[in-house]
């Protein structure tokens, strides 16, 4: 395998009108305001440009999805086709219409077509899926058991597939995706197939799957174990029967901020917190897997548009939800896995906006959190409680399992002070022209990266290409 370093702050910024790009994908880039390449983009678009198979690990947030739709959509707008020529693979439904939108933008100029398969109440019917895959849509984004359903029905035609995407890679093995992902694979023509296999992380089961698919790749690793620079991250040391009593202070204090994203270890305690803060009066809305699919992305909306300026999780939401202009993101509970943490607090600070993530770490959260140090290289500000619950005994705080008796003690926060802050890079982004958002895919750390390309509709604008952009010294 060809392995490429990771990059470094002092690396040379790329720009887009650098790559051997076609113009219709540089005006769609131009449009919103995007010149500069994301780690990831700078080191994966020209491999892929080149045909070769990549191996690269990128977390959600560092500018993937553009990393691997660009080199495709440059092939295509170069030799348009009739036939299905991509299949992008990506392991839940929310993930499915984030780079369906994301499509949509970069493909604004370009004779490309596509159609999102992934069912449900927002999806396409089974109708039109067939349809779509029957006559050729180009590209098909898909999740693997939606598509394994048209597959064996025996109507579609793979002959014209040249390109595969395996989107998170390794939450499509977690969630059991493995057998039918490799039914897809037998499936497409291998002497003229390239594949880009993108993953978060890069366990062992990954690395053998992905050696078992791939022809001589190109590994591209982009490091995750940094937080974004602009993350300011702080942590309380507290008792566990005073943490709500913690939460509601600190909400108290930060009241003026649009979106807060709670974060809780188990389903029981998303329900309790959230009915707390909502007794108390607060906009506080939950997102669990025991919500109906539809539920939870009527909320994702709401809480994407402001509706809901709070809403507590699991771990459903640590990873693939892009969301800009999260202010401030609270661990109620430290993650199990380090590597959650980082995935976690990326939930803020996203196109390089600024963001605030505070845990809350009980007596028997300490040797999990000191692993978390340990990840991000860094030692986590610690903040005195406030007067009232460092002086309160158990019960005394307003927590409901302080009656039960459980927790103990007082707690008058931690030492270990710190920078607070670590990793990532600046740069800014901005969006404009033709009704399209700001990068939900954007890197927050590293300068400019395409947006999520949702458009105003209406009629298209004059297209703007045949002009090559002059090299830059």
């Amino acid at each position: 395998m060809n392995n490429i370093p990771d990059q470094t702050p002092e690396e040379e910024v790329v720009y887009f009108d650098e790559l051997d790009l076609v113009d219709e994908l540089l005006d769609a880039l131009d449009d919103m305001g995007f010149d500069k390449c994301t780690p990831i983009q700078a080191k994966a678009i020209p491999p892929s440009l080149e045909g070769r198979d990549v191996l690269a690990v990128a977390q959600t947030g560092t500018g993937k999805t553009a990393a691997f739709l660009l080199p495709i959509l440059d092939k295509l707008t170069r030799e348009p086709v009739t036939k299905v020529n991509t299949i992008i693979l990506e392991p839940t439904r929310e993930l499915a219409m984030q780079v369906d939108r994301q499509l949509e933008g970069f493909s604004f100029y370009t004779p490309a077509s596509s159609i999102a398969i992934y069912g449900g109440r927002d999806g396409h019917s089974m109708e039109r899926e067939k349809n779509a895959l029957k006559t050729g849509a180009p590209l098909v984004v898909a999740t693997p058991g939606r598509l394994i359903a048209h597959l064996d029905l025996g109507y579609a035609d793979l002959s014209g597939v040249r390109h595969l995407v395996l989107d998170e890679a390794d939450r499509m093995l977690d969630m059991g995706f493995v057998n039918d992902m490799i039914k897809i694979i037998d499936m497409l023509p291998k002497d003229k197939l390239q594949i880009l296999f993108y993953s978060a992380t890069m366990p062992g089961k990954i690395r053998k799957f992905s050696r078992e698919i791939l022809k001589n790749p190109v590994e591209i690793s982009i490091a995750i174990s940094k937080p974004a620079e602009k993350i300011d991250q702080k942590a309380f040391d507290v008792a566990d029967w005073a943490k709500i009593s913690l939460i509601e202070h600190i909400l108290k204090d930060k009241k003026d901020l649009e979106r807060i994203l709670i974060f809780c270890g188990r389903k029981k305690t998303v329900r309790d917190l959230t009915r707390r803060l909502q007794r108390k009066g607060h906009k506080a809305e939950s997102v669990s897997s025991d919500l109906e699919q539809q539920e939870r992305e009527d909320r994702l909306s709401d809480f994407r548009s402001g509706k809901i300026p709070i809403v507590i999780a699991t771990d459903v939401l640590s990873r693939g939800i892009h969301i800009d202009g999260i202010d401030l993101v609270i661990n109620f509970d430290v993650p199990g896995d380090a590597e959650d943490y980082v995935h976690r607090i990326g939930r803020t600070a996203r196109a390089s906006a600024e963001g605030e993530a505070i845990t809350l770490i009980s007596k028997e959260d300490r040797q999990r959190f000191k692993r978390i140090e340990e990840l991000v290289e860094m030692k986590v500000r610690r903040v005195p409680l406030p007067d009232e619950l460092a002086d309160a005994e158990p019960g005394q705080g307003g927590d409901d399992r302080g009656k039960e008796g459980r927790g103990g003690g007082r707690n008058k926060g931690g030492s270990g002070r710190g920078r607070g802050r670590s990793g990532g890079g600046g740069g800014g982004s901005r969006s404009r022209g033709r009704g399209r958002s700001q990068s939900d895919n954007s890197n927050s750390g590293g300068g400019s990266s395409p947006a999520n390309g949702e458009s105003g509709g209406g009629e298209k604008p004059k297209k703007k290409f045949g002009r090559r952009r002059p090299k830059r010294d």
